[in-house]
């Protein structure tokens, strides 16, 4: 594996200039951030060495190189799921190509479902902790310990310092956030409420089908995370309906300016 990632990562070190040190990975239907890029290179997955491909709907597949507010960037316009069949070190494997490239913070969002009854459609979670119940954990197997320790400090997954920049971010522009815990799960379902249920008697906010991987791939690493939720659908006894993909999507894509307001704000404080 550690060959495939130093490949992978020369691949893309000779594709650009820029050597970004901050890396963003759009969620689902959240990939209009792009738009706030001057991009540099783009890239389909497709054409990046031992890259996997997206498989879902509101996820392009593109990797971008540019700059936002002159501050180079490296943004993933759709990332990859367990659920779509691939291993946990295929998800992960960006991640780790990211830090090989120089990348030293990760900012991670997602749509998620959410719990907590004070939560509403279209607001923002702050991620400020989260729980793993995908049943499966990205660092099993050998330890390679040039990538980092057999056994991380998952004491601060999500970096405090860029919790308080961004909260301040957000009253100064008007924007109200949430701050909570994510739960990752491997899905593709939707839960059933008896699920959502469990999910908040263990100290759930948001539940989604991604992020927590990721997260802990780039802090065995020693990245700095920062992740965000947009509240798509409710898992709150009354308020839970049928739910689709094109409905999360839409509400996501709806919540989207909010979201981009923040980051692109809060890589300047990076």
């Amino acid at each position: 594996m550690l060959e495939k990632i130093k490949e992978t990562a020369e691949y893309l070190s000779n594709l650009q200039s820029l050597n970004p040190r901050i890396a963003i990975i759009l969620g689902t239907g959240l990939g209009g951030l792009v738009k706030e890029i001057k991009v540099e290179k783009s890239i389909p997955y497709a054409e990046i060495p031992n890259f996997p491909v997206s498989t879902v709907e509101g996820h392009q597949g593109r990797l971008i190189f540019g700059t936002i507010k002159d501050v180079p960037v490296l943004a993933m316009q759709g990332r990859f799921h367990y659920y779509e069949g691939y291993s946990m070190q295929e998800v992960t494997f960006p991640i780790r190509v990211m830090k090989l490239i120089g990348i030293t913070h990760l900012i991670v969002s997602n749509a998620s479902g959410g719990m907590n009854p004070e939560f509403e459609l279209g607001e923002i979670m702050i991620i400020d902790d989260h729980i793993n119940l995908f049943g499966v954990n990205p660092l099993l197997g050998k330890n390679i310990d040039e990538l980092g320790p057999r056994f991380p400090d998952m004491s601060q997954p999500y970096s405090l310092e860029l919790i308080e920049k961004a909260k301040k971010i957000a009253a100064d522009a008007g924007i109200r956030v949430k701050q909570g815990v994510y739960v990752g799960t491997s899905g593709p379902t939707f839960e059933t409420p008896a699920e959502y249920k469990y999910f908040r008697a263990i100290g759930g906010d948001t539940v989604g089908m991604s992020t927590v991987p990721e997260v802990i791939v780039a802090r065995h690493m020693g990245m700095t995370c920062f992740g965000f939720s947009i509240i798509t659908d409710l898992g709150v006894p009354g308020k839970i309906v049928e739910i689709s993909h094109e409905e999360v999507q839409q509400v996501a894509a709806e919540a989207e300016p909010k979201m981009t307001k923040l980051i692109t704000e809060l890589i300047k404080d990076i």
